[in-house]
């Protein structure tokens, strides 16, 4: 078994990537280690949503988080919420008496187990995994966060600082986003692995993710956000290496989300507007029936006020009759949608009343890469994620180290939940309460593998109304305990 784990987080990497051109080090790692061919983020398809699936192990219905933003009116009256903003998470804290996340995450667990740990992202997401601001003495007094340049405890940003030349963490993103992802990755490497490395490791990186929304996946500029990422992995080979650990160390790589390009922005909220719907980014006071569009790249999640059900019933209508929609997902049951359920998003924490997946399609973009899709107020010819389009829904997991197999591709479903399980089963600690995800046994050189077979299944819900008859899938596989979400999309057609 491995003494450490280092898990290290390429946002946004696309598995058809992986090449030995731009990413050489990746590559080396996928072909002498583990390379998953069927791997999944949970749905919705984004960082904040699949950054607390990898820490907790858990899908949305049971950790919390259903989007980058979302509405909790006890926290922000007005306005969506970012989910990993600091202010949100520590007023989310108060006022759930420290419950913001429904679920312990892998390094919370850990360090109740007497195991530090230390987390470091150039993106806040990081801070998702170990947000605590209290310190007591033992091994949380001994764990540290860095996120976004900013640590917990905050006395060790000074020294992080002077090892970066003196230099603050920047904060203006270039494309690619090399100065901020350089700066984490040495003040992981070079500072707080100074003093040694603990047994648990994350590594979050903003590449390709950052150029990616820019450019498009698969544009010049996106490749060099790939061999970005590579250089930095290669960085923590080098640091393993040199400490004499690199044969005790396992090292997972994973994204959070796949990537597609934007066909089209539709601006939904003056759609909306044209349609007589009293629809808002921004409520001023809202009354009863006044609709909040939250914009969430290929997803959108709708909130009506006092969750008026005549309007809700019209808005649905309305999005099947469109041009941008793909699945329809709500709260209640309704002719032509599926259930948050269905995707696990039917958390007791902001639920919505709607949440749309956009339309997507394989055309080819001007870059060369299969994947389109529609987006809210989005940009024709940039990036964006969270839709059920099958390249959003597929993305990257490699693994090496002692405890996994060498030179195995495995056609098995697997997904971002299953990463936490993964981890503890290594490290040798039982998690407090059964995951979602479940332990990819499969890959595990000392292990017989799991039992079955993968079973995948597509569901359809229908509806008429007007002119239009509207007709959306699901397609999903279940595994040893586990549900893979692989794609889903919608289309109204003249009856």
């Amino acid at each position: 078994m491995a003494e450490h784990v280092v898990l290290v987080v390429w946002d946004g990497m696309r598995p058809d990537f992986i090449t030995q051109q731009y990413t050489p080090n990746l590559y080396w790692l996928a072909t002498n280690g583990v390379f998953f061919k069927n791997h999944h983020p949970v749905y919705i398809s984004s960082t904040e949503v699949n950054g607390t699936a990898i820490a907790t192990g858990n899908y949305p219905s049971h950790n919390g988080i259903i989007g980058n933003l979302d509405y909790r009116p006890e926290i922000g009256w007005l306005s969506p919420n970012a989910t990993e903003g600091i202010e949100n998470i520590r007023r989310g804290d108060m006022l759930s008496d420290g419950h913001y996340l429904l679920a312990l995450t892998v390094a919370e667990i850990l360090q109740k187990a007497g195991i530090s740990t230390i987390i470091a992202g150039t993106k806040p997401v990081a801070l998702l995994h170990d947000r605590s601001n209290r310190r007591p003495q033992g091994t949380a007094s001994n764990s540290v966060v860095l996120y976004k340049g900013q640590t917990i405890p905050r006395g060790l940003q000074a020294g992080l600082n002077k090892l970066n030349d003196d230099k603050i963490f920047p904060t203006n993103t270039t494309h690619p986003n090399l100065a901020s992802d350089a700066w984490t990755t040495k003040s992981l490497t070079k500072g707080l692995w100074s003093k040694g490395v603990p047994k648990y490791t994350l590594l979050w990186l903003s590449e390709p993710d950052a150029s990616q929304h820019e450019t498009g996946p698969g544009s010049d500029i996106s490749l060099q956000a790939l061999e970005s990422s590579d250089r930095n992995l290669g960085e923590v080979f080098k640091a393993l290496t040199e400490k004499k650990i690199g044969e005790k160390t396992d090292i997972i790589v994973v994204s959070d989300h796949g990537f597609s390009t934007i066909v089209k922005g539709p601006d939904i909220v003056d759609i909306l507007k044209k349609q007589r719907f009293k629809a808002f980014r921004k409520f001023d006071d809202p009354e009863p029936g006044d609709v909040l569009v939250v914009g969430l790249g290929g997803a959108s999640a709708f909130y009506v006020a006092e969750h008026e059900e005549q309007t809700v019933q019209r808005l649905v209508e309305f999005l099947q009759g469109s041009d941008f929609a793909g699945v329809i997902f709500t709260r209640r049951e309704m002719p032509g949608t599926f259930p948050l359920s269905a995707v696990r998003l039917d958390t007791t924490n902001a639920m919505p009343d709607i949440i749309l997946s956009m339309r997507w399609n394989s055309d080819i973009s001007s870059a060369g890469t299969p994947g389109m899709v529609y987006s809210d107020n989005g940009t024709k010819g940039k990036g964006t994620h969270g839709s059920l389009s099958r390249y959003d829904m597929h993305n990257t997991l490699v693994c090496y180290g002692p405890d996994f197999k060498v030179g195995y591709a495995s056609e098995f479903p697997s997904g971002n939940a299953d990463v936490a399980p993964t981890i503890l089963h290594i490290l040798g600690v039982k998690p407090p309460s059964k995951m979602d995800g479940r332990v990819l046994l499969e890959a595990l050189e000392s292990e017989r593998g799991p039992s079955g077979k993968p079973e995948t299944k597509t569901v359809e819900a229908k509806s008429e109304s007007g002119l239009f008859r509207w007709r959306q899938y699901l397609k999903f596989t279940t595994f040893d305990g586990a549900i893979y979400f692989d794609e889903g999309n919608g289309e109204s057609a003249m009856r």
